[in-house]
């Protein structure tokens, strides 16, 4: 496994800290919502992969490199990131959520974006 970036206690990391490891390209994001919440807005450069789709879709997720899942508010991503934690990979948490990455002035993609309710 790589050096860890986030090497802190707990599993959340906060916007501040996804943001600079995105625009590093250390990272990669992975959105579990809905299709019609990802549809609705979502942070640049995730890939979506739904919660309930993640257990067969594991293999798509580059072992060697931290993943950060987000979703809206952060309970399914929190779910995902233990469970993957559990199968030996360095997984993480966005604290917060979309709703939160939204309200600290962060962008969406599509231009006009918006987090859908869930």
């Amino acid at each position: 496994m790589a050096e860890r970036i986030f090497d802190h206690p707990g599993l959340e990391v906060d916007g501040e800290q996804l943001a600079r490891e995105l625009e590093r390209g250390t990272v990669q994001l992975v959105d579990v919502r809905e299709q019609d919440e990802w549809d609705a807005g979502r942070i640049d450069g995730a890939v979506h992969i739904p919660l309930s789709q993640l257990g067969a879709r594991t293999g798509e997720l580059d072992r060697e490199r931290p993943v950060v899942f987000q979703c809206r508010v952060g309970g399914r991503s929190g779910y995902a990131a233990q469970a993957l934690r559990e199968q030996g990979l360095d997984a993480w948490s966005l604290r917060g959520g979309l709703l939160q990455w939204d309200a600290e002035g962060r962008p969406l993609v599509p231009e006009g974006g918006v987090v859908a309710d869930h």
